[in-house]
This record gives C-alpha cells, structure tokens and sequence, in this order.
C-alpha cells in the first residue's frame, strides 16, 4: 500500500510518498480502505515536534527523540471495512466507518480495534465529514460536557472559535443549552455566526475582560489567556479550560481544585469509543457538522500540510483512495 512517510521532524516538505506491507487484521481487528483522513493540529504538531510550553520535552518522549518513533501518522480516517479479523462481531465487510487511532491514518489502508474508537459512518454524512469529526468534536465534548458540565442558560465564552476545535465548539455548546460568544478574526464572523453563536467579538478590536461581561466557562482552544487574566470575567462558580498546559496553567489547576470556587481545567483527550458513538449520534442528527475547506490525493500531502498551517476556517483533508462502489462477492 502507499502511505505518506515522515522520516524526520521539519516542515510540511519532509512528508513523503512511500509503501508499506499491506497490514493483516488479527483477532479482534477490522481492516478499513482509508477513504479520508484530516490534517489536523495535532497531526501538524506531530510531524514538526513543535509542542508548547512544558509538553516539549514530554512530547517527544511519547513519539521519538530524533524522529517520528511511528512514521506513517495521522490519527483520524473514515473508510470501509474490506476485510475482519477473528471474532469480529461489530462490524461486518462493507461496513462504512470513522474514528482514530495514535496514528497510520496517512495510509491507503489501517487497522484498528473493533472495540476501540471507531463508530459507523452516518448516512446523511460523506467519508470527508466523519474522518473530519473525532478531533475538533471529540475535544470539545469532552471538554465541555466532562469537564466543564456546561448547564442550560450558561454563558460559554470560546477563544479561538473559528479553529479546529472552536468550529464544533460552538454547535456542542448552544446543543448543551448554553449563551455562545465566539472570539475569533473579523474574517471568521460570517462562519461563526453560521455555526451558531449568539454573540461574536473581534480579538484584534477589543479583550474580552474588558467588556464588562461574566461568563460561566471560558474555553481557552487558542492559548489566548490564561486563568489568571480571565479570573475577573468568570462567574463565582465558573470555569476557565484550557488546550495548553504550561507551568502557570498546572499551577492554577491544581489551586483552584483545592480551593474551590472558580476553576482551571486541562485535560488530554484520547479517543475512547462511547465518545465516538456519541458524536455519531450528533453527527446523524445534524447537530454538529464539519466545515470542509479542500480535498488533497495522498500525493500532495505536504500541500494540505501547508495549507492547514495558515490558519485556514476549515477542515483540509488527505484522500489516500478514492471512494468506489461496493462491490457484492457471492460465494460460489
């Protein structure tokens, strides 16, 4: 199979177009045709080595000192399944799928747990939409209902609300009941409001602590702020989460869980399976939906890598094989 190989850490340019051994499903596992694969933050990270603040060191102790311990990368797909392993019973040839995996997405073909983070694939959704939902949606669910326990008539301020994870965090958040501001570009106004906010300010024209308003959770995707400098915007109960862990953003999350009253919350957030079922749920309804911004073969991958870093209001997805029909093998 063709996969895009990153043979040491750098810029969009080190990804290149190699083979591999086609892999072979063992017991348990579901061999899925990749279809669609996003470029997302993390992927972007990954290849570069470019973790913030005090997850530098930590980051390259998970995935390789002097290059990609795993070289084949991306960690979200959608495709269908060709072929099972010993004991599947969730899902059968056929079967059209999305999830992630810690990585080898980037890849015409995958394997992954049947009862690991992988879910059907929505009818009223294509291959590009449902690989495009674990990262942005699962992060900010997690966030937002786990963590933060967003309650009907709260008011959600969202820093960096046009970005990856800030796009699904509006639509989860009014879905909870919540009052929505998205901070975010003049240019990404229009999108925002589209997606759902209720009220929408220019980070460029004017700082959120200083409009007088109190929030109930402040959601920090951008590393705009911090616990410290939001402190007097959040209500005597509300909480201010973060996507960055840092020195200070450890600090307050632990003071604050001992004090009490308002709160600092971080977390990392791994795929796990009812979570993706959860956001198939939403999905199928039309409760979140993706922004697809461009479509790339598997041989311009550094060109979507490219793309994606500019800050694009959009999900930029790989396509390592197109879709075909399925085709129907009767036993002879």
């Amino acid at each position: 199979m063709n996969v895009v190989h990153t043979p040491a850490y750098g810029a969009p340019g080190v990804l290149q177009i190699t083979t591999a051994a086609d892999p072979v499903p063992t017991d348990g596992e579901i061999l899925v045709r990749v279809h669609a694969s996003p470029v997302t933050a993390g992927d972007r990270r990954v290849r570069a080595a470019d973790f913030p603040g005090a997850t530098a060191w930590i980051g390259r102790l998970a995935i390789g000192l002097d290059g990609p311990r795993h070289p084949v990368q991306g960690t979200m797909f959608a495709g269908r399944v060709i072929a099972v392993g010993p004991s599947v019973t969730r899902f059968t040839v056929g079967d059209d799928v999305f999830g992630s995996a810690d990585h080898g997405a980037y890849a015409e073909l995958i394997c992954v747990r049947e009862d690991g983070p992988v879910a059907t694939i929505p009818e009223s959704s294509s291959y590009e939409e449902a690989a495009s939902i674990p990262y942005g949606a699962g992060t900010a669910l997690h966030f937002l209902r786990d963590l933060a326990k967003v309650q009907p008539g709260e008011k959600v301020l969202i820093l960096g609300a046009s970005g990856g994870v800030g796009r699904y965090a509006i639509q989860i958040a009014k879905h909870m009941g919540a009052e929505v501001t998205a901070v975010c570009s003049r240019a990404a106004t229009t999108l925002v409001d589209e997606l759902g906010a209720d009220h929408m300010l220019d980070y460029k024209s004017m700082d959120f602590t200083a409009n007088g308003h109190r929030y109930d959770v402040v959601f920090d995707i951008a590393d705009a702020s911090s616990f410290r400098h939001s402190r007097g915007s959040l209500t005597p109960t509300g909480r201010y989460l973060t996507l960055y862990l840092s020195a200070s953003a450890l600090l307050s999350v632990a003071l604050t869980a001992l004090i009490g009253g308002r709160r600092a919350l971080f977390a990392v957030v791994l795929g796990e399976r009812q979570r993706t079922e959860d956001l198939r749920a939403l999905l199928a309804d039309r409760t979140i939906r993706a922004v697809i911004l461009d479509r790339y073969p598997m041989a311009r991958a550094a060109d979507a890598h490219r793309l994606a870093e500019q800050g694009v209001h959009g999900e930029v997805v790989i396509v390592p094989t197109p879709p075909e029909p399925l085709e129907l093998v009767v036993a002879s």
